[in-house]
């Protein structure tokens, strides 16, 4: 609430300079005030512009199943071992007092160790001061949260400074697991003393002789003589990279093969990250969280490759949120889709109208306005696009993902996206 009286009476370019400060001190304060809890865990920090989320929860699965107690925590979820509850903050990184309220939460729980999904903001804001990170991962670099870095630079500064965080760590392993085949990867790994490098394309681990389906992958993981046999229940060739991640992370920590294997294994999937929805239809439905250009891209192209018929979107972009990536998007969705349902995401203080007019000339741009409908009620979006689908077909529901609220005018409003999909499905 101060934090918002305060954004009226102070320019916002100020503003955006003194943040930093303000969260820092924040974190200073909190982190004294509770006796530093990050400090009782071993973390893995894991960052990037798509994935980190899915490598959160598969790098907890490999500790979980290897045995040990480890706690979550991200954009999806929190908690610890089998005992995960639902985030319900709009925040990847949640603010202070509330992140040293779960540390400690955890920490009572048994956690030793901790995998926290970490974002480019909470970086540049200092919000995670006095966490100290022992491992940190890069997923990959692509356009996002522009409206807040304004460049590129700024954005990938922000990522990397995760991995000078964990090198910073001298009771730590001072280790950045990197994506070899993502053209940042130089400035991660020039960043943290120990670097492990994974990609399909070249990488200390490499992925060879991959196979993709609509129930999951499975391929060959090549680290200097050893080999592990990978198999997974996610679908799509960006799970590649993020189970490539995770074995990456595991090598570090020193789990054996079967570990490995068993704990990406085991995972069946994470809420609203291509999740499926079955309810008798005779065509396939997808809910993703996917609200950047290259989520999109990496959804819309695993969609095409499980999908004999017409990939179908229902998608929008959030307001107040970086502008520039929405006429992207837009060409995307064209390039990508058979038939796309242009509706609302999250508007927050914008005009609705205005966002769908931002994707819709990335739409013109790319001649996609005959496969184009717009819709602005989301409902009636995914209605119409569950009308049109036809056996053999996929219906893609992106932007909203896991999240069981909608910020609509500045007002959360209740909106499970999963729900109201296996709902309509059933009439």
């Amino acid at each position: 609430m101060f934090r918002k009286i305060v954004k009226v009476f102070i320019p916002r370019g100020l503003f955006l300079k003194v943040e930093p400060v303000g969260h820092l001190g924040e974190a200073i304060l909190f982190n004294l005030v509770n006796g530093f809890p990050g400090r009782r865990f071993k973390i893995i920090g894991i960052t990037g512009t798509n994935g980190k989320t899915t490598t959160c929860f598969l790098v907890h699965s490999m500790l979980h199943q290897a045995g040990y107690k480890v706690g979550l925590m991200t954009t999806v979820a929190y908690g610890v071992g089998d005992d995960i509850k639902p985030q319900t903050v709009h925040m990847t990184n949640v603010p202070v007092p509330l992140m040293m309220k779960r540390l400690k939460y955890l920490k009572r729980q048994g956690a030793e160790w901790l995998v926290m999904e970490t974002t480019s903001m909470a970086l540049a804001q200092n919000r995670v001061w006095g966490v100290p990170f022992s491992l940190a991962a890069m997923t990959n670099i692509s356009q996002d949260h522009l409206d807040y870095h304004k460049t590129m630079d700024n954005y990938i500064a922000a990522k990397v400074k995760l991995f000078r965080l964990a090198n910073h760590n001298k009771k730590g392993l001072r280790t950045g697991v990197v994506n070899a085949d993502d053209v940042t990867a130089s400035r991660f790994a020039s960043a943290v003393a120990h670097t492990i490098t994974y990609g399909i394309k070249g990488g200390d681990i490499k992925a060879k002789d991959i196979k993709l389906s609509a129930k999951g992958l499975q391929y060959k993981a090549l680290a200097g003589k050893d080999e592990y046999h990978i198999k997974s229940s996610l679908p799509g060739k960006f799970n590649v990279y993020n189970t490539l991640a995770a074995v990456g992370v595991g090598r570090v920590l020193g789990l054996s093969r079967e570990q490995i294997e068993q704990g990406i294994a085991e995972l069946q999937g994470v809420a609203g990250r291509m999740t499926p929805i079955e309810a008798g239809q005779k065509f396939n439905v997808l809910v993703d969280f996917a609200h950047s250009p290259d989520a999109l891209q990496n959804v819309l192209t695993a969609a095409k490759e499980l999908t004999t018929g017409k990939v179908i979107l229902v998608f929008g972009a959030t307001g107040d949120r970086d502008k520039a990536k929405r006429p992207i998007m837009g060409q995307i969705a064209v390039a990508n889709a058979d038939l796309i349902y242009l509706t609302d995401d999250e508007t927050y203080t914008e005009d609705p109208g205005q966002i769908i007019k931002d994707v819709y000339k990335g739409i013109e741009a790319a001649n996609g306005q005959s496969k184009t409908t717009i819709i602005e009620d989301r409902l009636e979006a995914i209605k119409a696009a569950f009308a049109a689908a036809a056996t053999g077909d996929t219906v893609i529901l992106a932007g909203i993902g896991h999240e069981t609220t909608r910020n609509m005018g500045g007002k959360e409003v209740p909106w499970n996206e999963i729900q109201i999909a296996k709902k309509l499905l059933k009439k």
